[in-house]
């Protein structure tokens, strides 16, 4: 199983998120990513290393360690803040 740890700009940002509906879609997306984890689409240049998925509208960041076998999801944030 992978571990998973989440940085606190994600948590912070997770709380502060009323929608249930849009909750849940983040929650399945994260289990997708346990699941798989290199099914995010891998970054470049600056934030190589990282890889993102798409949640309408925001964009889920994370690290995939497969050397640790660790998921790190590092923030959630808008589309056009990028």
């Amino acid at each position: 199983m992978v571990k998973t740890d989440y940085k606190s700009s994600f948590k912070h940002f997770f709380n502060k998120i009323k929608n249930k509906l849009l909750k849940e879609k983040i929650i399945k997306q994260i289990e997708k990513i346990i699941l798989n984890p290199e099914v995010g689409k891998p970054m470049r240049n600056i934030r190589k290393g990282t890889r993102e998925l798409y949640i309408p509208p925001f964009r889920l960041s994370y690290a995939y360690l497969p050397i640790e076998n660790k998921i790190i999801i590092l923030n959630l944030y808008h589309k056009k803040k990028q």
